[in-house]
């Protein structure tokens, strides 16, 4: 709503859910200063760069204490400065208010700035990655899951299947404690040639 101040566009959601003036002064108070754009109180967004009224959004998106904060494409306009700084603020309200923060986007460099990645491939889950950030004492690690569905089905990475030339079908033995995978394409038995 372009003619509402960031104070007046957070303020909206709390005051149609009935609550109380003077709570919604200190959670709008709040929310502005948690995401990094209390200065912004008093601006309408023509008045703000991209990433302010991102960050002015969150804060409207958390007016009402919602347990999950959907975002679709939160960076997309934003060149990769800003766009960290809107990630930033999407790590904080995960870390202080304990919102669940899912972020769809095609932007695969936005991984590494999240603990965990689920990719979805031709409409399925493919694959997880689940990252620990580096801290004094550790490096930071990524580790990569394929995910398997209900009736068994995995999907392996394009880099996977391309660096060892899997193509429509692939050999599979059981190990001990693995499934190993190979190529069929040494194997000439099954396809009537010689």
């Amino acid at each position: 709503m372009p003619y509402l101040t960031s104070r007046h566009a957070v303020d909206l959601p709390l005051t149609i859910a009935g609550a109380a003036r003077r709570e919604r002064q200190k959670r709008t108070a709040e929310l502005l200063e948690l995401v990094g754009v209390a200065h912004c109180a008093d601006r309408r967004p023509a008045e703000m760069s991209g990433g302010e009224q991102q960050r002015v959004s969150i804060a409207v998106a958390l007016a009402n204490r919602p347990r999950v904060l959907l975002a679709d494409e939160p960076t997309g306009e934003l060149d990769s400065e800003t766009g960290a700084e809107v990630f930033a603020a999407l790590r904080t309200v995960n870390r202080e208010l304990g919102v669940t923060v899912v972020v769809v986007t095609h932007d695969a460099e936005v991984s590494g700035q999240v603990a965990r990645t689920v990719a979805i491939r031709d409409g399925r889950t493919s694959s997880e990655v689940l990252r620990s950030h580096e801290t004094a004492d550790a490096p930071g690690r990524a580790e990569e899951f394929a995910v398997m569905d209900r009736a068994g089905r995995v999907q392996l990475p394009r880099e996977y299947r391309e660096a060892l030339d899997l193509t429509r079908r692939v050999r599979l033995s059981l190990a001990e404690d693995h499934v190993q995978i190979r190529s069929d394409r040494d194997d000439h038995s099954d396809r009537g040639g010689t």
